[in-house]
């Protein structure tokens, strides 16, 4: 046996146990479909390099949402007049 093949067998082994180890782990790792029941994953359609940014739009438009909702909503004295609200003692 030359020292070559010697090498080779002893690189070959410890890959097989990689290979078999990663087979193992991969066997299992969960299903799609199971992240994202476990919000792990988003149930998304969209390719994978727009679903960065929907998140940024969708949370850009709860950002304006709620600053409108906060703009709109009535001042206090207007609560005090309605009933809804009691007056400083």
């Amino acid at each position: 046996m030359s020292s070559t093949e010697s090498n080779t067998t002893v690189i070959s082994k410890p890959s097989s146990d990689v290979r078999k180890n990663l087979e193992r782990k991969l066997s299992l790792r969960p299903e799609k479909q199971e992240l994202v029941e476990r919000n792990i994953l988003k149930d998304s359609t969209i390719a994978p390099a727009l679903q960065a940014a929907q998140v940024e739009l969708e949370r850009s438009q709860l950002e304006d949402r709620l600053d409108r909702a906060i703009r709109d909503r009535p001042k206090p004295e207007e609560l005090v007049k309605e009933g809804i609200l009691k007056g400083k003692p």
